[in-house]
Parts: structure tokens; C-alpha cells; sequence
């Protein structure tokens, strides 16, 4: 499965988002440089955050991004649809106009079963998860602003 950059670079963001351990803002020069997101779309990308209500943003020193919901609370699937990735439920991977199990692709029914596994994890993963994981993965060493 092939996320849009956007869709990715929203999930790499949140995650950092929630990883800063303090809970403190996270600066957007901080955020691009600890998620390699190039800062003039991290910010499009923030605005969506913030408009959608997921994370609030303070301006001036010390301000920056940081969740305005519980990691609990904030699934994939709402990070995604925020940045307008969309699951498509009947997208055929053949291209074809018209394909379900009654009329399938040649792909179909292994399509489908990616396509639900997929959503099945936008749908139940969220920000928390990424919390209680952070300790089996390198850490992204989000700094205190300079």
C-alpha cells in the first residue's frame, strides 16, 4: 500500500507531535527537522491539524504545536482524512470502473484483503500506540527548542 507523501508526512508529524515526552510545544523548525519534512509543508499540512482540532498552536518563544486531544483519541484514519487520504472501499487496483466480489479484477480478492487490513489499522491505531511503542524504536530526539 502507497500512501500520498502528504498523507505520510501527516502521520509522521502527529507522531512526533505526540512523542515530545513534556508535552510541551513543539516548534515548527523543530518538527521539520526531526520528521526531514521540508518546513513550507509541514506548515499546510499543521494548519489542516489545527483547524480540524487535533493539535493547537501557540505563537511567539516557546510556542509551537502540541496535541489538543488525547493520543488515545486521535486515530490514523482522522490524521489521514484530515490531509484528504481517503480509504476507498471499491477502488480496483485494475483500474477497472466496476469491480466487487460479484463481478472481481483478477486482483480483487487479494486487493481486498489489503485494502481491509489497511483500514482496519487507520480505523484502530492511534497517537497512543505510537506513545507505548516509542521505547522498541530509535528515538527521534525531538529537542527542547533552541
Amino acid at each position: 500500500m502507497h500512501l500520498p507523501q502528504t498523507a505520510e508526512y501527516a502521520l509522521r508529524a502527529m507522531a512526533c507531535v505526540a512523542l515530545k515526552e513534556d508535552q510541551k510545544p513543539v516548534s515548527s523548525k523543530v518538527l521539520s527537522r526531526a520528521t526531514n519534512i521540508p518546513n513550507h509543508y509541514l506548515s499546510k499540512i499543521m494548519r489542516k491539524m489545527v483547524s480540524a482540532g487535533l493539535v493547537t498552536s501557540q505563537k511567539g518563544h516557546g510556542g509551537g504545536f502540541k496535541l489538543a486531544k488525547e493520543p488515545d483519541q486521535i486515530s490514523f484514519k482522522e490524521v489521514l482524512e484530515i490531509v484528504d487520504y481517503k480509504i476507498e472501499p471499491d477502488e480496483c487496483v485494475f483500474g477497472w470502473d466496476k469491480c466487487n466480489p460479484d463481478d472481481p479484477c483478477p486482483l480483487h480478492h487479494t486487493w481486498s484483503q489489503l485494502k481491509d487490513s489497511f483500514q482496519w489499522w487507520a480505523e484502530n491505531m492511534t497517537l497512543q500506540e505510537v506513545i507505548e511503542r516509542s521505547d522498541e524504536v530509535p528515538s527521534l530526539l525531538i529537542p527542547d527548542e533552541e
